[in-house]
């Protein structure tokens, strides 16, 4: 096996944290019967020489050694060797970012693969599988391999893995297609197992939905609850802790069947409502294992696509009322990022804040405490319920610092937390680092709730002089902005005008302006702002400048530069500015369009912008009904998930219908 590991000079090659003089030892190690020892070996492989899948040049020197750890069938745990081998050598050559090398060395050895293919351990014919595909490149004899090992296999493990190679190869190899294909709809009927028919229905429905049966997601639903009921116990991952074993016990506890119905998922794409028929199938599981399946799926479904999700939301709270812990988590986890989605469960969430105090806030290990799921679920969907456990952590000595940005989800239905709002404002230390981090979320809180009784608790943050505010110089803006807000300005002008010189001059003098201030005294500070180079300090200057309109007219020929060039938020905050000092609808048209056609994550703001021009706005509503058909969430960052993707996204919607439905 290790012929020739010697006379390889590891100590010049390198892996992700230096030289790979270890390297040797851990490719020994995989061989070893200790369990420890091997687990550790791959922790090593997946950490250092394949580190987040980067293949150095000890990656490449280890290649013949896996190959010959996986041939020996006296060497245990082989399908991991195996997974790594196709791991290494990645999807193709043309891969982005892959090194080509790195397939061509695990392509070199493909012939090994064909062997495993009938090897005795279930596990390594689970991993050679999909391997045929990739790097053997002789179609014909890989379909005809499949074939074969589809007739003679008969652990669960292994079916879905060919079936699985089965879609690849007819994505592959066109050519080929109609083999495969018909080898799928073979397996999607009986006499096949429910598990491997529910993996040919979703290979089917990726490369050829015009051969799925016509009720689709009523034999789905029946071939998961099937398979369920045959399902054998989760395998134990128990054991010497290392990075691989953490990783597998995140998995899903049946990984299996969360892969089956995630292609499915996939494959029916924007038919929305066959995936919320699905999905339902799913959250009405008699096993919690595959409705634990189902509450992860529905998370990706909510933030990738735009549906009725009333139901589905409503079996998600059905999961809060369990003895299951992990199932329980996994649906406050969802909800906790649905906001006003999550109205349909706020009873059951509501339910479980009431029952499980000790839920109200969660600690990770050394740090402060935080909001508890079900309780900021309950906050984020705005529902007063919430208010009394927000009122007993209010109250406590240690309530979650961020407590206030949950808070401002409630808006006015927060006006009995107040007091106790405007009583920790008061106590933020003004001079220590903890002052931003304390008072952010409060003031949030406090603006959202409209409390003129905190002004004199927001005005105490501006205490001292202008140009020593200490740490809380990052929340001036925000304390300016709160002040407007509730119609304190002109209390708070002797602290705002010495402001005007520092570089909250630009918002000092819009909150001025709206405290009746002359525009002779607040311009000029406009004005200096909008020509600075500080991309910060324009943009607020072109923010207030909206505020007064047509007095801002000698600020047009700076407000037609930005709209002439810089990024598209820019370019379309000058635009509404533009059009609320002159109403030129030709101003802003071109701007609004080419931002809403090039990038779709400024359609909110555009959208914003038309919600105020009244009757104006009826050039653009091509543009937002057509995006009223759209079944994707256009906020959703594809490959990424921000905890605003849904809120974001149903705002545009409600924006767009208020657009179109005029004054």
């Amino acid at each position: 096996m290790f012929t020739g590991i010697d006379e390889v000079d590891w100590a010049s090659l390198r892996h992700a944290y230096g030289s790979a003089e270890d390297v040797p030892g851990w490719l020994r190690a995989l061989a070893s019967a200790d369990t420890a020892e091997r687990a550790t070996a791959l922790d090593g492989m997946y950490g250092a020489v394949h580190h987040q899948g980067r293949v150095y040049d000890s990656t490449l020197a280890c290649v013949p050694f896996l190959f010959a750890l996986a041939a020996r069938e006296e060497v245990p745990e082989r399908g991991c060797i195996v997974e790594l081998l196709v791991s290494i050598g990645g999807e193709s050559a043309e891969g982005a970012g892959r090194d080509r090398r790195a397939w061509e060395a695990v392509r070199a050895g493909a012939e090994t693969f064909a062997a495993l293919a009938g090897d005795p351990d279930p596990a390594v014919r689970q991993a050679a599988a999909g391997a045929l595909v990739r790097f053997l490149d002789e179609p014909r004899r890989v379909l005809e391999l499949l074939r074969q090992r589809l007739r003679a296999e008969r652990d669960d493990s292994v079916l879905p893995a060919l079936t699985e190679a089965l879609g690849r190869l007819a994505h592959r190899y066109p050519a080929y297609a109609d083999g495969a294909v018909d080898l799928l709809v073979e397996q999607s009927a009986p006499p096949y197992a429910p598990g491997q028919r529910l993996a040919a229905l979703g290979q089917l429905a990726l490369r050829a939905p015009g051969r799925l049966p016509a009720d689709l997601v009523p034999a789905a639903v029946r071939l998961l609850h099937q398979r369920s009921a045959q399902r054998l116990p989760a395998r134990d991952h128990s054991g010497t802790d290392t990075l691989v074993r953490r990783i597998r016990r995140l998995r899903p506890s049946d990984e299996q069947g969360a892969a089956l119905l995630r292609t499915l998922h996939d494959a029916l794409g924007d038919r929305v409502d066959d995936r919320i028929a699905l999905l339902t199938g799913q959250l009405t599981s008699p096993d919690p294992v595959d409705r634990c399946n189902a509450v992860w799926m529905s998370g990706v479904l909510f933030r990738g696509w735009r549906g009725a999700y009333d139901g589905p939301v409503r079996l998600l709270g059905a999961q809060l009322d369990t003895d299951q812990d992990r199932l329980r988590d996994a649906a406050v986890s969802v909800l906790a990022e649905l906001y006003a989605l999550a109205t349909p469960a706020a009873d059951q969430l509501h339910a479980l804040v009431t029952a499980r105090p000790d839920l109200w806030t969660h600690r990770w290990e050394r740090s402060s405490p935080t909001l508890g799921g079900p309780l900021k679920a309950l906050a984020r969907s705005g529902d007063p319920r919430a208010v009394p456990a927000l009122a007993q952590l209010l109250a406590g000595p240690a309530a979650p610092a961020g407590l206030g940005y949950e808070v401002a989800h409630l808006g006015r239905a927060a006006a009995p937390l107040a007091a106790a709002l405007r009583h920790r404002l008061g106590r933020v230390p003004l001079d220590s680092p903890l002052a931003v981090r304390l008072a952010a979320p409060l003031l949030t809180a406090v603006r959202a709730v409209g409390d003129r009784e905190a002004v004199p608790e927001v005005l105490r943050l501006l205490w001292g002089t202008p140009d020593d505010l200490g740490p809380r110089e990052e929340v001036v803006d925000q304390v300016i902005g709160t002040l407007a807000e509730l119609g304190a300005a002109a209390q708070a002008a002797p602290l705002l005008r010495p402001l005007l010189h520092t570089r909250h001059a630009a918002t000092a003098a819009g909150a001025l302006w709206s405290a009746g201030a002359d525009a002779s005294a607040v311009l000029p500070v406009l004005l200096r702002e909008l020509g600075s180079a500080d991309v910060g300090l324009r943009r607020s200057a072109v923010r207030e400048l909206g505020r007064l309109g047509p007095a801002a007219r000698p600020a047009l020929p700076g407000l037609r530069r930005l709209l002439r060039s810089g990024p598209a938020r820019d370019r379309i905050q000058a635009a509404r500015v533009l059009w609320r000092i002159t109403g030129d609808l030709d101003l802003v048209r071109p701007v609004f369009r080419s931002a809403w056609t090039a990038d779709p994550r400024t359609r909110v703001a555009v959208a914003r912008c038309l919600s105020t021009m009244g009757p104006a706005a009826e050039p653009f509503h091509d543009l937002i009904g057509e995006e009223l058909t759209h079944p994707r969430r256009h906020t959703s960052h594809e490959g990424a998930y921000g905890s605003r993707d849904i809120p974001d996204d149903e705002e545009l919607l409600r924006t767009c219908r208020e657009v179109l439905a005029g004054p």
